[in-house]
Formats: structure tokens, sequence, C-alpha cells
């Protein structure tokens, strides 16, 4: 039995899908760039958990003024919930490690693969259609990945390996927050995603020697958690409205904050092989989503073209 077609979006819609993920994008990006800045002075699952308390404190303010907080979730949902926590515990560890270790524009490249990953892995198991067109980007993108990577040469780094598991980790959380029903609360998402990595770095940082939190410190740890509770609910929102094909593109948003961010702060600027890798990864994530829109208008019904 064939699936029904979900209705067109709106221009609104689209425009404010467009900007929720600029939002998101952009604030995930701040938010890596506060806790990069604390690299040499504090472990990582030390300054994951501090800013996954004040996240979770404040998310759990947010539900309770705004009533957005429900424990009462179809089956499905709690399932896909889980699921979702699972692979944000994941991506944090695995994003957050080749953070340490690499410059934050190559880590950022690394991750514009994901409109790629979602498309290839909603082929591979969900039986979504992808025509040659789609796959031959989705290859091209993937070359673009090996310049950055650069795998036995002098430039390779392990910890990119942790910035591709990243990549899959968030495919699968942003699939599973696409299939959430619609009067399940974005903050409830949120927040049960936020649960899971301070459960997470909260048992990692027993093993580890803690460094002290001096006032620079936990101006920065603000910052971040600041700005992560913004990545969080407009992330989550962000799949729930809009045209997924339209709204995607505007993803790259965050790898232009990375270059900006990386070079001011940092002093970073990537090598012009990284450059040419990631302009390949954006131009066949671009053409592959405009690809998509396409497909998706000649099969909808007339009436729903004229949206």
């Amino acid at each position: 039995m064939d699936r029904p077609i979900p209705p067109a979006a709106t221009a609104g819609e689209n425009a404010r899908g467009a900007s929720l993920m600029a939002i998101s994008m952009t604030a995930f990006t701040i938010n890596d760039t506060f806790l990069k800045t604390l690299a040499d002075t504090m472990p990582l699952f030390q300054a994951l958990f501090l800013r996954s308390v004040a996240v979770v404190a404040v998310l759990t303010l947010g539900a309770a003024l705004t009533r957005g907080l429900s424990i009462r979730l179809p089956r499905r949902d709690r399932g896909l919930i889980a699921l979702r926590c699972a692979a944000e515990v994941a991506a944090a560890y695995l994003f957050l490690t080749a953070l340490f270790h690499m410059p934050i524009a190559n880590v950022t490249a690394i991750l514009q693969t994901l409109p790629l990953g979602i498309t290839l892995v909603a082929a591979l198991f969900l039986a979504e259609p992808i025509g040659w067109r789609r796959l031959s980007a989705i290859l091209v993108g993937f070359v673009g990945v090996l310049l950055i990577v650069r795998p036995g040469t002098a430039g390779f780094s392990i910890y990119s390996l942790y910035a591709l598991g990243a990549v899959g980790c968030v495919t699968v959380r942003d699939l599973a927050a696409r299939r959430l029903s619609a009067g399940t609360p974005s903050i409830t998402v949120a927040l049960a995603a936020a649960v899971g990595v301070l459960v997470f770095s909260g048992a990692g940082s027993l093993f580890i020697d803690w460094a002290p939190v001096d006032a620079q410190a936990a101006l920065k740890l603000s910052g971040s958690v600041l700005f992560v509770v913004v990545g969080y609910i407009a992330s989550v929102m962000v799949m729930r409205v809009g045209d997924i094909g339209f709204t995607a593109s505007f993803r790259y948003c965050g790898l232009l904050a990375a270059l900006v961010l990386g070079f001011f702060v940092f002093g970073e600027w990537p090598q012009a092989q990284t450059l040419i890798g990631a302009a390949i990864i954006v131009a066949s994530g671009t053409f592959n989503l405009w690809r998509e829109r396409r497909l998706a208008r000649r099969t909808a019904p007339v009436g729903l073209r004229r949206r």
C-alpha cells in the first residue's frame, strides 16, 4: 500500500523551517566554540557533565513554564525518543572528542555530509527510492570527505573517524525526530536527550581527575549552555516544520560560522584541500536536496504542487 503524501509546506512554513535550521546550526557551532576553548584546561567528561546539568535545569524550567513537558506519550513515540537519546549521547561524545583534537572548521565540514547520510540511510533501511543522480551526488560528497580526512597521509587524524561516527549518530537522531507524532512537545524530546547526555557524562566523569572551575571557565560553560539549549530546541522543531528538502540546505550555515569562529577565536584556517573537500560536500548536498524537492513535486497531486 502506498504511503500517503504529506501536505506540501507553505512558503511561510518553509521560511520558518529555514530560519530554525540556520539558528540551530549557528547555535550549535557557537556552543562548540565555547567548549573547544576549554579543551586545554578541563577534561571532556567534566565539561560535558557540567554543561548538561545546567542544560537539564534550563530545559526543565522552560518545560514547566510552558507546560510543554509530557510523559504520556504513545508507545511508538517513547521508543523513538529512546532511540534519539541514545544517538544524541553517542553523537555528543564522538563529536566533542573530535572537536577537542581537530580544527573546528574541519570537524564541522565533515558534519555537513549529514544530508547525504540521511538520504542514503533512508534508501538502504527505509526503502525510500533513490535514483542514480542522487546516488552519484552522495558518492561525490564522500570524495569530498576523503579530501578532508586524507586517510593514509601525514595529514590524517584518527579523530576524523570520530567525526564521521558522529555523522552516523546524528543521522539516526534526525530520522527518529522526523517520525515523532505531531502532538509530542519538542521540549520533551530535547529534555530527554539532555538527560541522556547528563547520565552518560556523569558516569564518565567518575573516572577522571576534575579540574578547578574558575570564573573564566564558568563564563564559557554558561555561554555553551545558552547556545546548546537554543540548538537543542531548534533542531527538534526544524525536523517537524516545512519541507525538509528545502530547510536542510540551510544546515550549511554552521560551516560558515565555524570558518569565521575558527579564524577569529583559534587562529585556524583550513588548508586548501580541506576547503575544496568542504565545497564538494556542500555542492553535493545542495544538489541532492534540490533533486529530492524536484522529485517530490513531480509525485505530489496537482493541488498540492500549487500550494
